[in-house]
């Protein structure tokens, strides 16, 4: 495990929610993500019900989304504007295969100012573009418990600024 991965202990599903909201004011400055291309990738693991689009509903609404906030189950792909950027919900757990990916146009929203939050990312095998920040959630004896690991210079900045929310001090379990 990397120095800025964190692990959180979520016993609620409050907690997620916290989690989901703190992703979102720890986003890196623009600065940093126009050195990067300027877009963010997420990938969320996790089994069916471990929190993931609960996760990312929390998210958009830290980020100012109001209304319905539609699980992109069906529709695949569900797009958000805020204020400070476009937020791609996508889950590929109905793919029938790597191939279909392509299909999404998902290359489309990999320009300055999007986020894209990717659901059941293993799906895909081919065709998408790499984390910044991959998070993990998955059941615990009691509530979930959820792992955030970086992958790019831009995903260590996006966890040191995550690892100095206080909202967050009694879910992580490996705050040094």
């Amino acid at each position: 495990m990397a120095e800025s991965d964190l692990q959180f202990a979520l016993p609620d599903a409050a907690a997620t929610d916290v989690l989901g909201a703190a992703l979102a004011g720890a986003l890196p400055g623009r600065a940093l993500c126009a050195a990067h291309g300027g877009y963010l990738v997420l990938y969320l693991h996790g089994e069916l019900g471990a929190g993931k689009t609960a996760c990312v509903r929390s998210f958009l609404r830290a980020c100012g989304v109001t209304g319905l906030i539609r699980s992109p189950t069906f529709t695949l792909v569900e797009a958000y504007r805020t204020a400070r950027l476009t937020c791609v919900h996508v889950d590929l757990y109905r793919l029938r295969g790597p191939l279909e990916v392509d299909e999404l146009g998902l290359r489309d929203y990999l320009i300055p100012g999007c986020l894209l939050m990717v659901e059941w990312p293993e799906r895909a095998a081919v065709g998408l573009p790499p984390p910044d920040v991959q998070l993990t959630l998955d059941y615990a004896p009691i509530g979930r418990r959820a792992a955030a690991r970086a992958r790019t210079e831009l995903g260590e900045e996006w966890l040191r600024n995550l690892r100095m929310d206080t909202r967050l001090g009694s879910y992580v379990f490996n705050l040094t």
